[in-house]
């Protein structure tokens, strides 16, 4: 299901505004999304693109861990977005922060199993937007591959910036690799890995704090 409150026919978002995630939320303004449940998505399970003052309260999203692709909220172009007491389990990142993600607001919520709470993947597109205050706090991930994670596509087209982030009073439990920076994202082999990539500028003061109050190493990872 997509939602429009005003259509843009920009070429830019062809690729965005095909239904392929069970919810897709476009152009919407001053809502709020509360006490709804996205199972077994194909795709991602919710897209929220070009949304101004959007909320989500109360969600779940529901997906087996070997699902691929299967993004639990993925937002992009969007401005002042809160995903709050949220519940995600799915196969690929729990929450994704695409290019023009500004004020984004995630507390609260609950990830595994899945690959994390990431910003990106950027880079792999010269129109992209800078990514700007983005604040991630109180929540709690378990049995995920990543904790938080930055990729950034090497040999990219542009540059933009990636500012004013803040991670704070993150719970990690079980989690494989708790903080990530990758400037060689690269998956499937899809570009070259010649150069890394000069796409994170920095130019902004950021506060990277992470609280790590449960995080074990099995005891064959630290034989291998």
């Amino acid at each position: 299901m997509c939602i429009y409150q005003n259509y843009i026919s920009f070429s830019f978002f062809n690729s965005f505004i095909k239904c392929q995630q069970n919810l897709g939320f476009n152009f919407i303004n001053n809502s709020i999304i509360r006490g709804i449940t996205t199972k077994d998505s194909k795709h991602f399970h919710v897209n929220v693109l070009g949304c101004n003052n959007f909320t989500f309260d109360g969600f779940k999203v529901s997906t087996p861990g070997d699902s691929a692709n299967t993004d639990g909220i993925h937002i992009g172009r969007s401005t002042g977005v809160n995903v709050l007491n949220t519940d995600i389990a799915t196969g690929d990142d729990c929450v994704s922060l695409g290019d023009g993600s500004r004020q984004v607001l995630v507390q609260n919520v609950k990830c595994g199993p899945g690959h994390g709470i990431s910003i990106g993947s950027l880079g792999k597109y010269k129109e992209e937007e800078s990514v700007d205050g983005i604040t991630v706090k109180g929540c709690t991930l378990k049995g995920t591959t990543n904790g938080v994670r930055i990729k950034t596509w090497p040999n990219e087209p542009g540059t933009i910036t990636v500012t004013n982030m803040r991670f704070e009073d993150i719970t990690m439990d079980n989690v494989m690799n708790p903080i990530i920076i990758d400037q060689e994202y690269c998956p499937w082999n899809q570009c070259s890995k010649q150069v890394f990539s000069s796409l994170l500028s920095i130019n902004a003061h950021i506060a990277i704090i992470i609280l790590v109050t449960k995080y074990f190493v099995h005891q064959d990872n630290l034989e291998s």
